[in-house]
């Protein structure tokens, strides 16, 4: 390889460079980085449950909405479930429905943990991870509190105990 030619494959390996970092530095700075936030829109998805049947989020249209994303292998996790069952139960009168999104797993496994703890608001299976994509979701758990109109309340990061869950479905409902 000539000089000439080895100093042009530098000169665009330099340039290429240069562009993708304006682009990582653009994105970290204009905040484009995609993550939902409060007040944005809640992404749709259309996930079959473990009762077998296809759960779209328009099916939850004008309730205000609590959306667990878990993985039956998170400790956090699972300590969580009691407290999302019991508020399940405490606000579905109310208007405000709980679901839970499997990250990944497979059904029968999704299946033996909520029989297990006794589980019955809707659990939803996201195998191929298209809701964790649309949402962001980093880390498990992650809780999203949907409005009746359908835009994001609040994101809740990792585990929630019940007198926060209680106290962040409260002020939703009163929105």
């Amino acid at each position: 390889m000539s000089k000439s030619s080895r100093r042009t494959i530098q000169i665009l390996i330099l340039i290429a460079i240069v562009i993708l970092g304006g682009y990582a530095i653009g994105s970290a700075v204009l905040g484009s980085d995609g993550k939902l936030e409060a007040g944005d829109k809640s992404p749709s998805f259309a996930l079959l449950g473990t009762d077998g049947a296809v759960h779209k989020l328009e099916d939850y249209k004008g309730k205000a909405l609590v959306i667990n994303f878990f993985g039956t292998w998170c400790e956090p996790c699972v300590k969580e479930m009691p407290a999302l069952q019991s508020e399940a139960d405490k606000w579905k009168d109310q208007g405000v429905a709980v679901i839970g999104i499997n990250a990944g797993e497979d059904q029968m496994t999704v299946e033996n943990f909520v029989d297990g703890l006794g589980i019955k608001f809707p659990i939803l299976l996201d195998e191929d991870k298209d809701a964790i994509n649309a949402y962001h979701v980093v880390p498990l758990p992650t809780t999203i509190f949907v409005k009746p109109d359908g835009r994001i309340s609040a994101i809740h990061l990792g585990q929630l105990d019940l007198q926060t869950l209680d106290s962040q479905i409260a002020q939703l409902v009163k929105q």
